[in-house]
């Protein structure tokens, strides 16, 4: 995926639509660019909001249509991110391995994949995790394909 591609709506009223919230300043692009092209391959309609930082936003090309929410300050990322997040039966991609995030993972109704280098312990339980870094992208792609088939 590359900076001006978009994650555009397919019109498949059947398909879910995956929520992915981005904490940019603690996942960076060698997580994050697996991520963005399995959504654009598998995903069209996802809602994605990144916070951050305004040097962390920029060291990842981001799709048209991301919603880019710059964060300076502690935890400012965190509320930004929360204040995003919508609680449906949909699935949920948490790119973060921030435990301030493992209530809102552990209440989400619908999948959860978390994204993380080094999750929090509280962010695994519950939750399907993977590094794309290190993992490969596979996992990832299997997760989407799975809640994609429902």
């Amino acid at each position: 995926m590359r900076a001006g591609d978009t994650l555009a709506p397919t019109g498949d009223a059947l398909s879910p639509t995956v929520q992915v919230l981005v904490d940019a300043d603690n996942v960076g692009p060698p997580r994050l660019l697996p991520l963005l092209s399995a959504l654009h391959d598998l995903a069209p309609t996802a809602v994605l909001v990144v916070a951050g930082h305004p040097a962390a936003l920029d060291r990842t090309p981001w799709p048209d249509g991301a919603r880019q929410l710059p964060a300076i300050g502690w935890q400012r990322a965190d509320l930004a991110l929360a204040e995003a997040y919508r609680r449906d039966d949909q699935p949920l991609i948490l790119a973060s391995g921030d435990g301030d995030f493992a209530l809102l993972a552990a209440g989400h109704p619908g999948p959860v994949l978390v994204i993380s280098s080094a999750p929090s312990y509280r962010l695994t339980q519950g939750s399907t995790v993977t590094d794309p870094a290190l993992d490969g992208p596979q996992r990832l792609r299997e997760w989407l394909t799975a809640v994609s088939d429902g």
